[in-house]
């Protein structure tokens, strides 16, 4: 018997986003490209909205693009127009673009030697230290790979500067982490690997990214994916996501000084020392600043009819993305303050000074939602007078000490990995020793979980590293 149709009354809740809500957390999200390509289309098809730097046309000047227009045309902003996730006092309206300092102008023409020996100066090294610097980057080619050894460029620096092999060897690794990412490589996959190790640790197989870099690079470049899987005993699709890792990077970091290239990673915020601590600026050219056309605010006054209704809704959309991404800077700018306050000792130590760090707890200083962060810190980079770096790099969980102190995960592979630097080659530690040793430093880890901080880095066994040893003496 057919049973006849019926009604269910059924209750439930369901979160609704205001459109221009929804348009700013997608602002958020983009990463540099994705944002340029964003607003060049916003440009191109919304008359409404023009660059903020484009001179004013006669017809502009005394035009207001504030709120005066809004008598005649009645936005519609939905019930929820508001970042409700967002710090208390943060706007929104189409107000003008941050005020920029001489820190960051237009370096558009700059050579790579000028662009480089800029950041050597805010750098804030010692004098020596300085020295060793400049003679690096004068020491480069012109596609920013270093030729030199270390013993020339100690000799290039004498007798004014007697320094060790290990003070130019530590002023290199900073240099290598200048903007672009990269620089001052003496190879290809040493360049790879530096961005590869910028970025998370906790993104999918960078481990096996960094390994296939470091040993397998000949069978990188054919592309032999049979040869990868052979050589690694992982499967295909375990060396596909690793080789999709890779692609992130440029192996040609510096290209872009005398060629447009869009490919390569440029900071969205820089760090940079100040009197009184540490200073976060972002970077303009992220984001070239909009403003509301006064001609076409004119026309909106005076059209009827769907002309009107048009230019309303077009006027709509110009204030929204102009809204969202001004909250997309000031949330991106306040992400990246609460990490140097939180990380200030990294700038001066290294990875040793790395502090435990969640997003939560950027999130709860900043007072924004979690999921906020993480869309703040996805794919953004921050330069810093220790190099270049993913935002997310700076997260880390806490290791508890003997002492009853926490340490940050990053600061403790940055140990394992001097550890494993510092040993005979053909006599490694095994996973045990090295737990043993970091013990020693006060750091108490069980072998699997050296062994899976080991497998991060990108580091073989204890065997396979013995093996490669004796390869390498053969």
């Amino acid at each position: 018997m057919r049973q006849g149709a019926g009604l269910q009354l059924k209750l439930g809740q369901k979160l609704k986003l205001a459109p221009q809500l929804r348009q700013a957390i997608a602002l958020l999200q983009l990463n540099r490209v994705e944002l340029r390509q964003t607003i060049r289309e916003a440009l191109n098809t919304n008359p409404m909205l023009e660059r903020a730097d484009e001179p004013l046309d006669d017809d502009d000047i005394g035009e207001e693009t504030g709120s005066e227009e809004r008598d005649e045309i009645e936005l519609d902003y939905g019930d929820d127009y508001g970042f409700d996730d967002l710090p208390e006092g943060y706007s929104v309206g189409a107000g003008p673009a941050p005020d920029y300092d001489e820190f960051i102008s237009d370096r558009a023409d700059e050579s790579l030697q000028q662009h480089l020996l800029w950041q050597v100066n805010l750098a804030g090294m010692s004098e020596t230290d300085e020295a060793i610097a400049r003679a690096i980057v004068y020491a480069l080619d012109e596609d920013g790979y270093l030729q030199d050894d270390l013993a020339t460029l100690r000799s290039s620096l004498a007798p004014e500067y007697l320094v060790s092999i290990e003070e130019v060897a530590a002023v290199l690794e900073r240099v290598q982490r200048f903007e672009p990412l990269g620089v001052a490589s003496r190879s290809v996959g040493e360049s790879l690997l530096l961005q590869l190790k910028a970025m998370s640790s906790s993104t999918p197989a960078l481990g096996l990214a960094c390994h296939l870099v470091e040993r397998h690079l000949d069978a990188l470049g054919k592309q032999d994916i049979r040869a990868l899987v052979r050589a690694t005993g992982m499967t295909e699709s375990e060396i596909q996501a690793a080789l999709a890792v890779i692609r992130r990077c440029n192996p040609h970091p510096c290209a872009r000084f005398g060629r447009e290239n869009e490919n390569y990673i440029v900071p969205d915020v820089y760090i940079h020392p100040a009197e009184d601590g540490w200073r976060v600026t972002l970077n303009p050219h992220n984001d070239p600043g909009l403003r509301l056309n006064g001609v076409y605010l004119k026309l909106a006054r005076q059209a009827r009819g769907a002309d009107k209704e048009y230019l309303r809704d077009q006027l709509q959309e110009a204030r929204w993305l102009i809204s969202g991404l001004e909250m997309r800077n000031q949330t991106l700018q306040a992400v990246a303050g609460a990490i140097a306050e939180r990380q200030h000792n990294f700038f001066s130590q290294g990875e040793a000074g790395l502090e435990p760090l969640l997003q939560r707890e950027v999130a709860e200083a900043i007072d924004v939602h979690e999921s906020t962060v993480s869309r703040a810190t996805t794919e953004k980079y921050v330069h810093t007078p220790r190099g270049t770096f993913e935002l997310k790099y700076f997260f880390s969980t806490g290791i508890d000490t003997q002492d009853g102190q926490q340490v940050a995960a990053t600061a403790v592979k940055a140990q394992l990995r001097k550890l494993i630097g510092e040993e005979i080659p053909n006599k490694p530690l095994s996973d045990q020793a090295l737990a043993d040793q970091l013990a020693g430093n006060g750091i108490k880890l069980a072998r699997r979980t050296v062994a899976k901080y080991r497998e991060q880095l990108g580091i073989p066994g204890s065997a396979q590293r013995r093996r490669t040893a004796r390869l390498h003496a053969n």
